[in-house]
């Protein structure tokens, strides 16, 4: 395992990030926000907790929304007693619908001071090493979404903030605000960003490599449609997951020709295609540590690989050469 420091704090995180939306509990009859079919229990999730220690895996992410809450909590209980706590880093997010009335998500100083105590007590710790904002909130002035969360570390309960999905202008503007106000600033982004989904050159990733920003892109592998050949794609979570088809299902014959280009990059290393994708990522200077989720555990076993593997200029033009522009999605 490789060990770096995201952006420019002096934080150390590992070179892979264990993404832990799919760990918590089952969604049981109609899927709502948070929740999903697909998503293990607690019993089935602590084995990839386990093997992302063994592999050198220390930093871990969750949201307050995943699995309304059972995700913070089964990460925590298994992290307190099986590792100490100044050995991992712990991210969660805040910012989705958690309760079914008018404070119930979002933004404001109201919502996050309620929230960030509760993952507090659900992760079981006193602090949290990374606390992002899950996306932007239109209905709260993003002044008082920036002070409260610099109150956060000033009190001690919060190390580092980050931000996920948003347009380039907003993290712009919020980066200058703090700045201004001599607020905490954001150290992190967690965007959506993969062989699929490319939008995020255009301008995100350059602010965030002129800003020094830590860059920890979800769904590396397109939720998993980069992990195999396109006619192998049926899976249950593909065939149940709703938000996945939102975000790839309008340029399926392109994306296609990008599945075909990363499976023949992989066939002649001898590899699997999620190494190849999972390398190609981390041969991008701006990128730090892809949050990547698990449910067999060669799934963790290729992200480290990759870290191994070292792709030629030829073969990244073959990888990157089909792209065409998508619409901008993910940031909702």
């Amino acid at each position: 395992m490789e060990y770096v420091r995201l952006g420019r704090t002096g934080l150390k995180v590992s070179r892979i990030c264990l993404g832990c939306m799919t760990y918590g509990a089952p969604a049981a009859g109609e899927p709502k926000a948070g929740r999903h079919a697909w998503a293990l229990d607690e019993a089935a999730s602590q084995p990839f907790f386990r093997q992302a220690l063994d592999l050198g895996i220390t930093f871990f992410d969750t949201a307050n929304v995943y699995s309304s809450g059972a995700s913070e909590e089964v990460l925590g209980r298994f992290l307190k007693a099986n590792v100490r706590r100044e050995s991992v880093v712990i991210a969660t997010k805040v910012h989705g619908v958690m309760r079914d009335e008018p404070n119930g998500r979002g933004l404001s100083r109201k919502a996050i001071c309620f929230e960030v105590e509760e993952s507090l007590r659900r992760l079981g710790t006193d602090y949290i090493d990374l606390y992002q904002i899950h996306r932007w909130d239109y209905d709260t002035p993003v002044e008082e979404t920036l002070e409260v969360l610099h109150d956060l570390v000033k009190a001690g309960k919060v190390r580092y903030l980050g931000a996920s999905s948003m347009h380039a202008w907003q993290f712009a503007k919020a980066l200058y605000l703090a700045d201004r106000n001599g607020w905490s600033r954001f150290v992190s982004m967690q965007n959506h960003y993969n062989l699929l989904y490319r939008e995020e050159e255009r301008e995100m990733l350059p602010l965030c490599q002129s800003e020094g920003i830590g860059v920890i892109p979800w769904s590396p592998l397109a939720r998993g449609r980069l992990a195999r050949p396109w006619d192998t794609q049926a899976t249950p979570r593909l065939e149940t997951d709703a938000y996945g088809k939102s975000l790839y299902g309008d340029s399926q014959a392109a994306d296609r020709r990008v599945v075909d280009a990363v499976c023949e990059v992989a066939g002649r290393r001898g590899v699997p295609p999620a190494q190849v994708a999972l390398a190609w990522m981390l041969g991008k200077p701006v990128i730090t540590s892809p949050i990547v989720g698990a449910t067999r555990p060669h799934h963790l076993q290729d992200a480290v690989a990759a870290l191994s593997l070292r792709l030629g200029a030829d073969e990244v033009a073959a990888l990157e050469a089909p792209y065409v522009p998508h619409p901008v999605l993910g940031f909702s």
